[in-house]
């Protein structure tokens, strides 16, 4: 080895594998369908509601709707609690799913190995950019909803759930905590996603079994005759971040939400590794 060599400072973290992969998400169709569908559903509800007036007395559902003709910022907010059980999971299940199955599925994921690129660098470079499409996902609903909003509403001082009233850019700064809770209540879904995604080699199955399970998670958590389990739901708190709308904000049901998430996140990614690791590659 030549005294240049020595000399020239070693790379020893490489972010190409990385953004090649973000690359390769963002340039899906149907993950560009699916970011529109996000974007869509928040100025939808802008929208019926300017037409309609206001939403009806009768319709049950999250106080940040009836809040909207007062305040455009309550459309993001009103966006994300009608997407967060349905359409943000699917959103994340679509490229959790995807992440080792859709390699396995295509023939590619033989020749990924062997290049140099051993396992345990693969899953979490898959992880990472499911993670970074879970925050990705719930900041264009975010976005989507407060430029429809102020487009369509007036805008102002802000009614928190607990009656008290602050500034503008405070209440978008507690938009932008809750869409990082968010975030981080959907990451762990995201590391169940790739777990799934490692049993299998159709990635249509590991979408369509995560977004079984979500749902499924779902309605046991409307059960009350299994209260006992309801906290061990990884979907239970996701409805918490309702919290960083009062004044003080109540930490307690965030604080348990963001535990929940994170054993989630390292029980099923080690299990992910665990399966991966050892698991024959025949495509």
């Amino acid at each position: 080895m030549s005294v240049a060599e020595l000399a020239a400072p070693r790379r020893l973290v490489s972010t190409r594998f990385f953004r090649s992969e973000l690359k390769l998400i963002i340039g899906r169709r149907r993950n560009q369908a699916g970011v529109l569908v996000l974007a869509a559903v928040p100025i939808m509800i802008a929208v019926a509601i300017r037409l309609s007036g206001g939403p009806s007395s009768e319709a049950e559902g999250p106080n940040f709707f009836s809040n909207i003709t007062g305040n455009g910022l309550f459309v993001a907010l009103a966006a994300l609690t009608a997407e967060l059980p349905l359409f943000l999971p699917l959103a994340v299940a679509a490229i959790s799913g995807d992440a080792i199955a859709g390699e396995a599925n295509q023939g590619t994921l033989r020749y990924l190995l062997t290049v140099p690129v051993n396992r345990t660098r693969l899953l979490l470079v898959k992880f990472g950019t499911v993670v970074v499409a879970c925050f990705t996902a719930v900041v264009i609903v975010a976005v989507s909803g407060l430029a429809i909003g102020f487009a369509l509403f007036p805008i102002g001082d802000v009614t928190l759930l607990s009656g008290t009233q602050i500034p503008l850019g405070e209440a978008i700064w507690r938009l932008v905590l809750i869409c990082a809770y968010l975030g981080i209540c959907l990451t762990a879904l995201g590391a169940i996603g790739v777990f799934i995604s490692t049993l299998t080699e159709q990635p249509i199955g590991a979408i369509i079994g995560l977004a079984t399970l979500t749902i499924t998670s779902q309605i046991l958590g409307q059960i009350s005759q299994l209260s006992a389990i309801h906290p061990y739901l990884f979907t239970h708190y996701w409805l918490a971040f309702g919290d960083l709308l009062r004044d003080p904000v109540a930490t307690t049901e965030i604080t348990k939400g963001i535990v929940s998430a994170g054993v989630y996140t390292l029980i099923f990614v080690s299990l992910a590794w665990a399966r991966f690791s050892g698991k024959d590659v025949s495509s």
